[in-house]
C-alpha cells in the first residue's frame, strides 16, 4: 500500500491534509507520521490504506532536518510566532561570532524542556490544552541529539528601525538535523536565554524525514 510524500504549506494542520487525502484517494484509512504545526511547512509522509498507516510509526523515529528563522530580542507564550510576543532587550554586546559560539552549544546529546504549547500530556491533560486554560504545565527535561546546527544568514536590522545590533529584534536563519522528539520551538527558546535575551521560531520548514526528502514531495 502507498505512502505519499506531501509539501504541506503554511497555513492548513496536518489533520487537514491528511482530510484533504481521503477526499481525493476516497480511502477512509488515512494517517500521517510526525505533525508538523499550522506556521510550519514542510515535508509529511501519509499512509493511505490499512497496511500503510499500520507501518507510520517506522518513521516517527527517524532524523529530521529544519530550515528555520529564530527572532532573537522577544519571547512568545508558544515560542512562535502565533504567540503572545513580549519584546526582551537584546544584550548592547551582541555580535553573530557570540550567536554561533552560543549555538555550538546546543550540538550534541542535550537536555530540553518541551514548550508549554504541545501535545504532551502530563496525568492525563494535553500540555497545549492547560496552557490555553492559563494553567501552563511543565514537562520533565527530554534527552534529544541536535546533529547540526548552523546559522546561515542574518538580518541587519535595517527594517526594524536600526542596525545591528541595535534593533529592537533580529533574526537568524539556521539549519538544523536533529533526532526524533526534538522542538525547534524550544531550540529557539533556549537560544535566545542562552544569548541574555529572547527567542522565538517565526518561520519552519521540514526538509527531510530520515532519507525522504521534500523536493521529491508533491503538492495539492
Amino acid at each position: 500500500m502507498p505512502f505519499l510524500l506531501i509539501d504541506k504549506p503554511v497555513g492548513p494542520t496536518s489533520h487537514d491534509i491528511v482530510d484533504r487525502v481521503r477526499r481525493k484517494t476516497g480511502e477512509r484509512r488515512v494517517g500521517h507520521a510526525g505533525t508538523l504545526d499550522p506556521f510550519a511547512s514542510g515535508l509529511l509522509i501519509i499512509g493511505v490504506g490499512r497496511e500503510s498507516t499500520r507501518e507510520l510509526g517506522t518513521f516517527l523515529g527517524m532524523d529530521k532536518d529544519y530550515e528555520a528563522t529564530f527572532v532573537l530580542g522577544g519571547e512568545s507564550d508558544t515560542d512562535d510566532s502565533t504567540g503572545k510576543i513580549t519584546l526582551v532587550p537584546l544584550p548592547k554586546n551582541l555580535t553573530k561570532e557570540k550567536i554561533k559560539t552560543a549555538i555550538q552549544k546546543f550540538l550534541g546529546e542535550i537536555q530540553q524542556v518541551p514548550p508549554a504549547y504541545s501535545a504532551i500530556k502530563i496525568k492525563g491533560q494535553k500540555m497545549y490544552e492547560a496552557a490555553r486554560a492559563g494553567k501552563p504545565l511543565i514537562a520533565e527535561p527530554r534527552t534529544v541529539t541536535i546533529y547540526k546546527y548552523e546559522m546561515v544568514g542574518d538580518d541587519d536590522g535595517h527594517d526594524r528601525g536600526g542596525e545591528w545590533p541595535f534593533a529592537p529584534t533580529i533574526t537568524v536563519r539556521v539549519k538544523i538535523k536533529c533526532s526524533s522528539g526534538t522542538y525547534i520551538r524550544a531550540l529557539a527558546r533556549d537560544l535566545g536565554r542562552a544569548l541574555g535575551t529572547g527567542g522565538y521560531v517565526s518561520e519552519l520548514r521540514r526538509t527531510a524525514i530520515g532519507e525522504y526528502r521534500v523536493e521529491n514531495a508533491e503538492t495539492f
